[in-house]
């Protein structure tokens, strides 16, 4: 069992547990994280204390989070307070005779070092991190209990409610629990429940795969609205989980919501070290300077580029840049600040458009925050569009052998075939080619599976459903339209090749002018 703040209450909270043991058979542990006393402890205290009443399980509890409660706890180290109350310490691990690793922090978050007797700070949260890291094949922790809530902790997940993790919560739990990655992390403090959906422990597709976490606040113990805080589970230690059963993935895993705000901390920490030495960045290259530094000109393999920077020149002559004069302007049916949309030439269907960026971009994972934020207001508008007409679209990227990203959108009779029937004809016929199409996780980003530079081809249909190869080898170029062209979806196996449907200009115009006025209600530029 684990518990949310009792705040003295003792009597209550061993009442109820005796109750629910009666039904449900007996608990090995009971685990406390929030504040264990309260203003008015010492009374009913004293009876535990003094044998009058005993806990009718093995409890377990963190420290003091304010200093009216330190008096409480003698001994940083931890000890046993009463006959089957103990207090864990101010940190470490509790390993269980069954295996089960338990991992705890106590207090609240301080700034001072030391930190006062009731907090802790980024020293004693390192060296947790430090003990626990070090240990071979460290593969997590099954249970973290902390007072805090990590912040944060609601990105990508399901609603806190009033709580805004954004604010709320200990930045420094959130390191702990992204390091240790506990199989539950369990919390309190804020008076309320809230079970956070499971979060995954590895970049899809670039990592090996882990165990989830899962985070579960809980309420103050006898609380009036009468809001959760006990909480009843089975866990089986991780040592003892066969590798595959552990990796396992359930419904609704979400991504890491600690993961952004790590790879932030290492951007700042690196811009700071970069400020340094503001005169010039170095490069060492042993062959020609023996090991002196060398000044670096920005045209270096080594040298990493901001996202803004990646809005490259092409080296030839571009079809898509906007301002080339290659660029087939009557074809253009929508134009933003940083994409515009254009039919495309010889369409599957003559509403088959394109989002392109105007710059000079070769893939979806090189473009800057501003230039998807409006990729994705295109794919909002056009699935609104489409959806008024009865359809759904599909949208596929191809990132090899092209220079400037095209995001091919291509609408599909909703009355035709459902979503699932588009991604198995999409996976039965990437089956019959040897082409391996994985399924990504919901709420997960292509930049989060692919890196810049990386040949890929990514469908993405308008629910946010999406498949991903990752081109090692060869690929047909024409793969994404010949499944959408076949007879399982839209049956025009002799369009598969956009050079046989190439129009006269005449009709292209035509074409443009009436999807421009169909799309008009739709399109956020002209806003």
């Amino acid at each position: 069992l684990a518990c949310g703040d009792v705040e003295g209450r003792l009597d209550t909270l061993f009442g109820r547990i005796r109750a629910i043991q009666s039904k449900s058979g007996r608990f090995d542990m009971l685990l406390c994280v929030g504040n264990f006393f309260g203003s008015t402890s010492e009374a009913e205290w004293a009876e535990y204390c003094t044998g009058v009443k005993k806990a009718p399980i093995p409890t377990y509890v963190l420290g003091a989070n304010d200093q009216g409660t330190v008096s409480y706890f003698p001994d940083v180290s931890g000890c046993e307070l009463t006959d089957n109350i103990t207090y864990l310490g101010r940190r470490g691990l509790y390993s269980g005779t069954s295996g089960l690793q338990i991992a705890y922090l106590s207090g609240t978050e301080s700034q001072e070092e030391p930190a006062p007797a009731y907090s802790f700070s980024a020293k004693d949260v390192t060296e947790l991190k430090t003990s626990l890291l070090s240990s071979p094949n460290f593969k997590g922790v099954d249970i973290l209990l902390t007072s805090p809530w990590p912040r944060g902790v609601g990105a990508f997940a399901n609603s806190t409610g009033e709580i805004d993790t954004k604010k709320c919560g200990s930045k420094l739990v959130a390191d702990l629990a992204s390091s240790l990655k506990p199989r539950y992390h369990f919390a309190a403090l804020e008076k309320t429940y809230y079970e956070r959906l499971p979060y995954r422990n590895h970049k899809v597709l670039q990592e090996t795969p882990q165990h989830v976490s899962r985070f579960i606040a809980l309420a103050d113990v006898g609380n009036a609205s009468k809001k959760k805080y006990l909480y009843a589970f089975s866990i089986v230690p991780m040592s003892s989980v066969e590798p595959a059963e552990l990796v396992k993935q359930p419904q609704g895993v979400t991504e890491n919501p600690y993961r952004k705000s790590q790879e932030a901390a290492q951007k700042t920490k690196a811009s700071l070290h970069a400020e340094e030495e503001p005169a010039c960045q170095f490069f060492f290259d042993l062959k020609k300077h023996q090991g002196k530094k060398r000044p670096s000109d920005g045209k270096e393999r080594g040298n990493s580029q901001s996202k803004q920077a990646k809005n490259s020149q092409p080296t030839g002559p571009c079809w898509f840049c906007l301002a080339s004069p290659e660029v087939e302007k009557h074809l253009v049916v929508s134009i933003g600040t940083h994409c515009y949309l254009a039919l495309a030439k010889g369409g599957l269907l003559p509403d088959h458009v394109l989002i392109l960026p105007i710059g000079h971009y070769q893939s979806v994972v090189d473009l800057s925050s501003e230039v998807v934020e409006e990729v994705t207001k295109y794919k909002c508008a056009l699935k609104e569009f489409f959806r008024s007409k009865g359809k759904r679209y599909v949208l596929f990227e191809r990132n090899y052998r092209s220079q400037h990203l095209q995001l091919q959108v291509i609408p599909v009779p909703l009355d035709h075939c459902t979503s699932e029937e588009i991604k198995e004809s999409f996976i039965s016929q990437a089956q019959e080619q040897q082409i391996e199409l994985l399924e990504i996780p919901e709420h997960t980003d292509i930049t989060q599976v692919a890196q810049p530079g990386t040949p890929y081809f990514y469908v993405e249909l308008d629910t946010g459903e999406k498949l991903f190869h990752r081109i090692r080898g060869r690929f047909p170029l024409q793969f994404g339209r010949e499944v959408l062209a076949s007879e399982a979806l839209l049956a025009l196996p002799q369009r598969a090749d956009w050079r046989r449907c190439e129009a006269e200009r005449a009709d292209e115009e035509a074409q443009a002018r009436a999807f421009r006025q169909d799309f008009q209600p739709f399109d956020f530029a002209l806003r």
